[in-house]
């Protein structure tokens, strides 16, 4: 009996204990602090008149190593309420899934995002648009005059480099590559808004990308239900001499895809064809 009230006081002790702790234990939580997924950066722009906001996505391929060098993806429409965290998402995905080469992500936020994208234009309903339209040739030097000599001096690069944008930014992807190719490697357009100045810049380009002499590219166009699907396919076509030479122009129609909803399915796509991995053993 005597041990039997021993053990009975043992078991009253030991509950007790276990109720104080559970009584008093503090909460496990911490303040929230922000969560951050890269870098940001602002730059004066004398081609622009005007200071912008430069963010970048790092992958782990680059900040695992101290002398890595990766290539370069250019984003206009590239702020944290813009298209930023979802390209960049996504390029996490399918660098970390293997169908995807590491890039650094650089996305430029937008100040006028319908000056900057559109070229020159004739026509009156595009001029009501935005206060100020036409300022393509201003973006454009600003991109290769002091975002790109920035972007090398910060970070770790190799000399290729890429482009993506849609809508007015995929228009603005087709300019540069009709009026300059040799600025980047590879052009990325979804549902490029080539109605603009009553589509005067597809039939130039449309006369130029196939010319001889033409720098080697790679693009890749999509366009939704809504986008301008015979324009975008005159264009590919139009490249037919570079097509049948490299392979490397790529047309996706996605009539499932609106205008809304086109940028990141066709991003997961066009990541995947013209960013691929190398497969082992070639260079």
């Amino acid at each position: 009996m005597r041990y039997l009230r021993i053990v009975l006081a043992a078991v009253a002790l030991a509950w007790a204990g276990a109720e104080g702790v559970h009584a008093q234990a503090p909460s496990a939580t911490s303040a929230a602090a922000p969560l951050g997924i890269g870098q940001t950066f602002t730059l004066e722009s004398q081609a622009l008149g005007e200071k912008r906001r430069i963010n970048v996505y790092l992958p782990t391929a680059y900040t695992d190593s101290a002398t890595v060098r990766l290539p370069v993806l250019y984003m206009p429409d590239g702020g944290i309420a813009e298209d930023f965290l979802h390209v960049a998402g996504l390029m996490q995905v399918l660098t970390g899934n293997g169908t995807m080469r590491p890039f650094i992500l650089v996305g430029i936020e937008n100040t006028q995002r319908r000056r900057d994208l559109t070229g020159p234009t004739t026509v009156a309903e595009d001029k009501k648009i935005a206060p100020k339209v036409g300022g393509s040739a201003a973006y454009r030097q600003f991109i290769r005059e002091e975002l790109m000599p920035q972007v090398k001096q910060r970070y770790r690069t190799t000399a290729e480099t890429a482009i993506v944008g849609e809508s007015l930014a995929g228009l603005f992807v087709v300019e540069t590559l009709v009026l300059e190719p040799k600025l980047f490697n590879t052009y990325i357009a979804f549902d490029p808004s080539l109605w603009w100045n009553n589509g005067q810049l597809a039939a130039q380009g449309i006369k130029l990308v196939g010319a001889a002499g033409r720098p080697a590219t790679t693009v890749y166009l999509a366009t939704s239900s809504q986008g301008e699907l015979k324009t975008t396919r005159q264009l590919v076509e139009a490249g037919g001499t570079e097509v049948a030479r490299t392979g490397a122009w790529h047309y996706e129609p996605m009539p499932e895809e609106t205008h809304a909803t086109i940028y990141h399915p066709a991003a997961l796509r066009a990541f995947r064809a013209v960013f691929k991995p190398q497969a082992k053993g070639k260079r």
